[in-house]
This record gives C-alpha cells, sequence and structure tokens, in this order.
C-alpha cells in the first residue's frame, strides 16, 4: 500500500495532459492510473446492481420488523385467548397473526428518518463526486508535494488523499463509495 494522489477533471483531454505532466515529472506510468467515477448509486458493486446490498437508511429494520412482530403476536394471542368463549380455539391463533402483522407494520419506525446521521457518519459527509479521475501512487512526501503541484497547476478539482495500490496502469482496491479526504 502507498500513498495516492488523485484529482477530478472534467475532461478526458484535460486527463491526458495531467497524465503527461505526471510523466514528465518522473512518475511511472504503471503507478499512474486514470478512470471514470460512477455517480452515487450505479457502481454496480452487489449482484443485483447498486453500491449496497441494503439500503442505508434500512440497516435496523430487520431488527425492528422482528421485535415488533414478536411483541405484536404475543399481544395478538393474549387478546385472541380472550375470544376463545366467541372463536374458538382458532382465536388465539389468529390473534397471533393478526398482532404480528401489525406489530412488523408498527416496527418500521425503526428505520432512519430522511436525514438522520449514521452513527459513523458516513451518510453526513457527501460521497465523492463523479467524473473523471487521475490518480498516482506517490513514495514520499517530496513525491506527493510534487503530483500535488502537478494537479493544482493544471487545476485539478477534489484534490484527494487515499492508502492504495495502484500496478500497471490500475487502481485496483479503489473503492467508490469510500469517503474522500481532501489533500
Amino acid at each position: 500500500m502507498s500513498t495516492i494522489i488523485a484529482g477530478h477533471f472534467q475532461l478526458q483531454d484535460e486527463i491526458a495532459d495531467a497524465r503527461l505532466a505526471l510523466l514528465s515529472a518522473g512518475f511511472a506510468a504503471a503507478r499512474i492510473s486514470a478512470f471514470y467515477v460512477n455517480p452515487a448509486g450505479q457502481h454496480d458493486m452487489h449482484e443485483l446492481g447498486g453500491d449496497h446490498d441494503k439500503s442505508p437508511g434500512a440497516r435496523e429494520s430487520d431488527e425492528g420488523v422482528v421485535k415488533g412482530g414478536a411483541t405484536g403476536a404475543v399481544a395478538g394471542a393474549v387478546i385472541g385467548s380472550a375470544t376463545i368463549p366467541i372463536a374458538g380455539p382458532v382465536g388465539p391463533v389468529v390473534g397471533a397473526l393478526v398482532g404480528a402483522h401489525v406489530g412488523s407494520l408498527y416496527s418500521l419506525h425503526k428505520m432512519k428518518e430522511a436525514g438522520e446521521p449514521d452513527e459513523d457518519g458516513s451518510n453526513v459527509q457527501p460521497p465523492r463526486k463523479a467524473g473523471m479521475l487521475i490518480a498516482v501512487a506517490v513514495d514520499d512526501t517530496a513525491q506527493e508535494d510534487k503530483a500535488l503541484d502537478i494537479l493544482r497547476r493544471l487545476h485539478a478539482v477534489d484534490i484527494e488523499r487515499a492508502e492504495g495500490t495502484i500496478s500497471g496502469g490500475d487502481w485496483g482496491d479503489f473503492n467508490p463509495n469510500s469517503l474522500p479526504v481532501p489533500a
């Protein structure tokens, strides 16, 4: 793993100019990677598509549905037991089923409200912006300063610092969902 300095450009021609500037400054071609970052939600990181296997706002909904369903089933069975003289032995069963259903629906309040921050703050910081990205792996602070100078001089935006591996011109461990760390 090494430090990686990356910057966004609007056009492919700007990426080509940045690649030439980095090569002219002595950076090896195999340690430079350029690619397009898809918009958030379109990274297709999971089999069914998207960035996450579960909606970030629904992380706690499974737990809430189980708790609500169990509580509702118990309450429904108790109420259903009171109806045994009228409904017969089916009363507690029907009461438990209806109670479980109502309880699981009520439990949806466990889901996060829009804009409510996650415990780790990951939904408060804006995600990485879509667009053309060029990245270069650096070995030390002198190279880091040189890469930053080149990207700033060429008017890169959203310049960031990351840890990773660029090999053969491919940033193999790039995670588009990671929160960018400004450089």
